[in-house]
């Protein structure tokens, strides 16, 4: 049993609703279908790329995008059934592929049973204290006449009263299910900042009970790292205060700006050395970091970066091949395309074998795995930094210019000298 699975992960972000196709709403069995089997099927593409891990985002019961959860032991029905989820979990078990599944526990959609039946019985529900903000004197949008928290005042995510021993019981059990029958070995808890601290420290110790090794990662953007990962709470969140660097820089012509943020995070005084942050370049939420960028001719260097620096890497569905997307009019479904409709070009297979590349460098060097990191050389279209442990060095350099570089470079006392074409980058193991 590995001890802390993301200093090995390699991770794959899919979001299944998006991936597979299924229709925008539930309509239960004029939308249900096995289309959760797509993601077996899609195994040997993940292990081509190198990945040991997937991210599976919400898979449970809900009425449109996931994280409106209406029930959390069962598989929505769009995907298929709890039996077809449990052996695609096998399949994943089988090919060394660790699961991690979406935690949506600070809210829940109105179609929930404790809320259906609060909007019912009203008063009279037993179910009354299971939800945040629940007054009588006051109405919302849907006439329900009553008022609630939701999340980010989006009243079709009603928060849940995360102080509730019975709300807290019925999640934890949810996950002690979904570890049993589906062997996650972790989870990924989306909203993190809104939730209870106390309700983190009991989901640690339940789920480390179970399984020492089980990984908990927060959704986290703005803020200290630290409050939420810890060894009372979780062991990691998504770093999302880098990933605006990696392109800003590129686009700027500015690697100082990605340089900063790396030497803030993981230099020797650096705020998070000693967690492993989860490391990504766009996900579901975000737009495609090829979108993003002015033109691609540094993608590949980015993903080197990526790929090198402390904490662990995540492939978000179809950017392996340099897909772009970008929000509309408020829209997240341009992020999410079905799998079967992403073209995939000449450049794009490029990208794919330069990142099954990296993949395999990763997981064969324990100094990019679990090595410091070192500041080595900074210009505004070159950065140079490297990695040590336990003797072995990995110095990467990476070249965003149109120009060829040609530089002596000294890492860890050793002075190497490297030849860089332009937009290109490398790592040197010494």
């Amino acid at each position: 049993m590995k001890t802390y699975i993301a200093n090995e992960s390699i991770y794959y972000h899919i979001y299944p609703l998006g991936f597979t196709g299924a229709p925008k709403k539930n309509e239960g069995d004029s939308t249900a279908a096995k289309r959760i089997y797509k993601i077996a099927e899609h195994i040997p593409h993940m292990k081509s790329l190198g990945i040991n891990a997937l991210y599976l985002g919400p898979v449970f019961e809900s009425v449109y995008h996931g994280y409106d959860t209406a029930d959390y032991r069962k598989l929505d029905t769009r995907l298929g059934t709890v039996e077809d989820f449990e052996k695609v979990c096998k399949e994943l078990e089988e090919n060394n592929i660790d699961l991690i599944l979406d935690g949506v526990f600070n809210h829940v959609g109105r179609h929930f049973f404790a809320f259906e039946d609060v909007k019912t019985k009203r008063e009279a529900s037993p179910y009354c204290s299971w939800f945040s903000g629940l007054r009588f004197d006051m109405n919302n949008s849907y006439n329900d006449g009553f008022h609630y928290d939701a999340w980010q005042g989006h009243e079709e995510l009603v928060k849940l009263n995360l102080k509730n021993e019975d709300v807290i019981n019925y999640l934890l059990e949810s996950v002690g299910m979904w570890i049993e029958k589906f062997g996650i070995k972790g989870l990924r808890l989306d909203a993190a900042d809104c939730i209870d601290h106390d309700f983190f420290r009991r989901l640690r110790k339940y789920t480390t009970e179970i399984r020492p090794d089980f990984w908990l990662m927060g959704e986290i953007i703005h803020g200290d790292y630290r409050v939420w990962a810890n060894k009372e709470m979780l062991h990691s969140v998504t770093n999302y205060e880098m990933h605006k660097g990696y392109y800003s820089g590129i686009n700027d012509k500015n690697m100082f700006e990605p340089a900063h943020g790396l030497l803030r995070e993981y230099g020797d005084w650096g705020l998070y050395k000693d967690l492993v942050l989860y490391n990504f370049v766009d996900n579901h939420d975000i737009n495609r970091l090829a979108s993003y960028l002015k033109s691609t001719d540094n993608i590949k260097n980015i993903y080197t970066m990526l790929f090198a620096v402390p904490g662990t890497p995540s492939i978000y569905y179809g950017s392996e091949y340099g897909i772009k997307g970008e929000k509309t009019n408020h829209s997240d479904a341009p992020l999410r395309p079905c799998w079967d409709d992403i073209e995939i070009t000449e450049e794009g297979k490029e990208l794919f074998a330069h990142i099954a590349k990296l993949s395999e460098i990763r997981k064969n060097s324990n100094a990019l795995k679990y090595g410091d990191f070192k500041q080595v050389h900074l210009e505004n279209e070159f950065f140079a930094f490297s990695r040590t442990k336990d003797g072995e060095t990995a110095l990467i350099a990476v070249n965003i210019s149109g120009n060829e570089k040609k530089i002596n470079l000294n890492a860890n006392g050793r002075n190497v000298y490297t030849e860089l074409k332009p937009y290109s980058s490398e790592i040197i193991m010494l």
